[in-house]
């Protein structure tokens, strides 16, 4: 599927599209219910109501995003249902069978950011402001054989988040692998990333991953 992102909207980009692979992996039928958590651009959640699901939810916090998922899926006459909040919390209660996470996972100096571009990638010193929070709050949400696609940068703990969601009970190990180049954001933070032992000098190419995890039947 192609987008077009509004402006002050952030784009899908490697992470979006290794992640999609991951989720055109997994049966999805009408019954499927999928929750898309920072939604962004509204792609996954488009992605898996066009393979068939009718019980799609995006959440996001930032307004414009919900805008646009909401849009872009009532011109596409596409069932998602767009939520506007802080990750989990909208949806607190509720069951799905597939949920798909991209959230911000950059580790950057500071603080996590709080508004602007920032809030798309920032995710504190060591990335895991969010990642933390979606390990801890998604496991209770999947049914039984349910199945949570996560996405984020080797550089933010890939074992710590396998160990996380094992602790909770699930099923949990790295799906795919993927390597790029830097792109600006991390060719921004690269000396600050050298600084921490997060990167090597010079180093130019990070690792992505998809953790999938699987709650038993």
């Amino acid at each position: 599927m192609v987008f077009k992102t509004p402006p002050g909207v952030y784009a899908p980009q490697d992470d979006t599209w290794l992640l999609a692979e991951a989720l055109l992996r997994e049966r999805i039928t009408a019954g499927t219910a999928v929750l898309d958590v920072g939604t962004g651009s509204g792609a996954l959640a488009l992605v898996a109501a066009a393979r068939g699901a009718a019980q799609v939810t995006a959440v996001d916090v930032s307004p414009l995003a919900v805008g646009a998922t909401w849009l872009r899926a009532r011109l596409k006459g596409l069932p998602v249902r767009v939520l506007h909040g802080d990750l989990l919390t909208p949806v607190a209660g509720r069951g799905f069978d597939l949920i798909v996470a991209n959230p911000p996972y950059v580790p950057v100096a500071g603080r996590r950011a709080r508004r602007g571009r920032g809030l798309a990638w920032r995710a504190g010193t060591d990335g895991r402001a969010l990642l933390d929070r979606i390990c801890r709050d998604a496991p209770p949400l999947l049914r039984p054989g349910g199945v949570l696609l996560l996405v984020h940068s080797a550089l933010s703990g890939t074992e710590r988040t396998v160990a996380q969601l094992t602790e909770s009970g699930l099923r949990a190990a790295v799906a795919d692998r993927r390597t790029i180049p830097f792109g600006p954001v991390l060719r921004a933070q690269a000396r600050w990333l050298e600084a921490q032992g997060l990167i090597a000098p010079g180093e130019t190419e990070e690792e992505l991953v998809v953790i999938r995890a699987e709650r038993r039947t």
